[in-house]
């Protein structure tokens, strides 16, 4: 009797865990969908876009000045700060999840390094007007040499040293901006300009297919580490301890690796540098939702989205003239992580 007394509680508690779960996520996607239709509607144009004219303009037929702007310039941002924003939110808990360090970000490994690199290497040689695709490629390819040199040096005998994996990513990263100052100082001034351009960050993508192409990678991203939900909360309590209940922690670890690499890869190639998502996202998600992975990855997704939307907003609406977006997730950002950690500190 005592016994199904305390099997139906925790199956009570259980139940109203997972309610409370659906109703977070229920409030992030209304949170995501107003947040969404806040930017549609405002902008440094001086047209006006009324809420509930949205729907209308974007099922239209006409080429109205208002559907034109909703359509070609507000709705292709929003579209990319919900991928881009979920994207790296999923790899910064991936990677914290792997690595067992709340310092670690999809940037700490060298991909942005690469990135860069391979940006200001096309951009020095003169070689971006070949195709409107070349910039987010060479990104794509730098980010992906910058890991796989990482992967290849830290990879013996069937087990990835994640310590120097680590070690090594920050150092690749290194290199890499120093020959990045390299290029800038031997480049021209309009050189100059267009990498520092492109590290601060923008979402002024005008090209659906790179927008399609990072919301697939983005979605798909989420679906895929949902498959290590198990193993990531078995990893919260260490690697011996994940091994011990079963995880083929070398298999997970870079499996594990190779989806955070990606989502950030296709995500610096298209946006350049967008700093404080990937670190600081998954934290306070972690602060309000728990450690469980369950809640965790789709929580930090819609709040990853939701965060780089207004940020963008902000930074297209703030000056006469539309900020990098980088710079504005640097601020507000850092600032809302540092004051958030102080509170959890002092209560």
């Amino acid at each position: 009797m005592k016994i199904c007394a305390i099997s139906g509680y925790k199956k009570n508690g259980y139940m109203n865990k997972i309610k409370k779960w659906f109703l977070w996520i229920f409030i992030l996607s209304v949170m995501l969908i107003s947040t969404a239709l806040f930017a549609l509607s405002i902008g440094s144009s001086d047209v006006e876009i009324k809420l509930w004219d949205i729907p209308r303009l974007l099922f239209a037929s006409d080429d109205s000045l208002e559907r034109v702007i909703l359509t070609q310039i507000r709705l292709p941002r929003v579209l990319l700060a919900i991928a881009i924003g979920g994207a790296l939110s999923i790899a910064g808990v991936l990677l914290q999840g792997i690595f067992h360090n709340p310092l670690v970000e999809p940037y700490t490994l060298g991909i942005s390094g690469g990135a860069t690199l391979g940006v200001a290497f096309c951009i020095f040689l003169k070689i971006t007007n070949l195709s409107i695709y070349i910039l987010p490629l060479a990104g794509f390819v730098g980010s992906l040499s910058a890991v796989l040199i990482a992967y290849m040096m830290c990879s013996r005998y069937g087990r990835l040293n994640i310590q120097n994996l680590l070690l090594i990513g920050v150092m690749i990263s290194f290199i890499c901006s120093s020959l990045v100052l390299l290029i800038m100082a031997i480049g021209t001034k309009q050189d100059l300009q267009s990498i520092i351009f492109w590290v601060m960050g923008s979402l002024d993508e005008s090209k659906n297919e790179l927008i399609g192409l990072m919301l697939f990678t983005s979605i798909g991203g989420l679906i895929v580490s949902y498959i290590f939900c198990k193993a990531l909360n078995a990893f919260s309590l260490g690697e011996e301890d994940a091994r011990h209940l079963g995880i083929d922690t070398e298999k997970t670890k870079k499996r594990l690796f190779i989806l955070a690499s990606i989502l950030t890869g296709f995500s610096v190639s298209v946006a350049g540098v967008i700093g404080f998502i990937g670190l600081a996202i998954p934290h306070i998600a972690r602060i309000i939702f728990g450690y469980d992975h369950r809640i965790l990855l789709i929580t930090s997704f819609l709040m990853g989205a939701i965060f780089l939307i207004l940020c963008d907003t902000t930074a297209r609406t703030i000056g006469p003239t539309p900020l990098p977006v980088g710079v504005i997730t640097g601020i507000v950002g850092g600032s809302i992580f540092v004051y958030a950690l102080t509170k959890r500190k002092l209560s």
